[in-house]
């Protein structure tokens, strides 16, 4: 399991419970406004051009990245992330890099066992975890000490989330919904299988298990306008939760630093959107 970063208390990320936030390494996305770029972005040996031809892990054909950052690797693939074959890093200039220290997982697991009776539960996000090879059996062993398991992902690998279902391994769910789908690639920076992004959104709806929707809203990508269609693709949900995105930390796209974010009557404007297609939806 490739651990990037452990947050060992949070009375947020799980409704109701204590928990601790494992953050694995490796995403297959590129969102422009995500601001873990060490959890996303594998080192290379140098900076280059400022864009950068990248894999599209879902059909393995080269797109060009829009939101693109120099000095990042042009071919990458869901295996070389679940295998940890790459090493993550940010800029700190132009051709230095810091690379991104790894947390063992027997170092992860004497800190939990030390928080038997404190902690209710562990969050696994990213990155995203479901390119993790070993993420079945990591949970598993989450679970034998008693912890509840709350999966954050961007639903783009429905197989996994079916076994993860099937075999009970998982309590809440949280999935990302990027974009409409004719924004998805501009936003998310690759060219991602809408059809297996609504295959998740079904799943999760159906799986008698408590989840949530959530959308990170950046001005002049997503508008109120767009609310309409991105409530349609989760019709009839529980619950989808936007969060204002933040501008003052590295980004993935460091274009959008320092970009104004929506105000909350803006917020609330959509929010009010989305109550049209979900059960609830607020801004969180």
């Amino acid at each position: 399991m490739l651990i990037g970063a452990l947050q060992k208390f949070s009375l947020l990320d799980y409704p109701g419970k204590i928990s601790a936030i494992v953050f694995t390494q490796g995403c297959n996305f590129r969102c422009r406004f995500c601001y873990n770029p060490m959890l996303v972005w594998p080192a290379c040996a140098k900076a280059s051009a400022a864009v950068k031809t990248m894999a599209d892990e879902s059909a393995g054909k080269p797109v060009t990245s829009i939101n693109a950052v120099a000095g990042k690797p042009a071919e990458i693939t869901d295996a070389q992330v679940g295998e940890g074959k790459l090493k993550y890093a940010r800029e700190e200039s132009p051709g230095r890099q810091k690379i991104h220290p790894q947390i063992s997982e027997d170092d992860f697991f004497v800190f939990l066992k030390s928080r038997a009776g404190k902690l209710d539960a562990v969050v696994i996000t990213g990155g995203e975890p479901s390119l993790q090879p070993d993420l079945m059996e990591f949970i598993r062993k989450i679970k034998t000490l008693g912890f509840l398991i709350k999966l954050d992902t961007n639903g783009s690998r429905p197989e996994v989330l079916a076994r993860l279902i099937k075999e009970k391994l998982i309590d809440y769910i949280a999935m990302d919904l990027k974009a409409t789908p004719e924004k998805y690639a501009e936003i998310t920076g690759v060219e991602a299988d809408l059809n297996k992004i609504k295959k998740s959104v079904k799943m999760i709806i159906v799986s008698d298990l408590p989840y949530e929707f959530r959308t990170t809203v950046v001005p002049e990508l997503l508008a109120l306008s767009d609310f309409a269609a991105m409530g349609k693709m989760i019709q009839g949900a529980d619950k989808w939760y936007l969060q204002n995105f933040k501008s003052g930390v590295d980004l993935v796209d460091a274009s959008l630093q320092g970009r104004v974010p929506y105000n909350a009557r803006q917020m609330n404007q959509m929010a009010a959107m989305g109550r049209k297609y979900v059960k609830v939806c607020e801004v969180r």
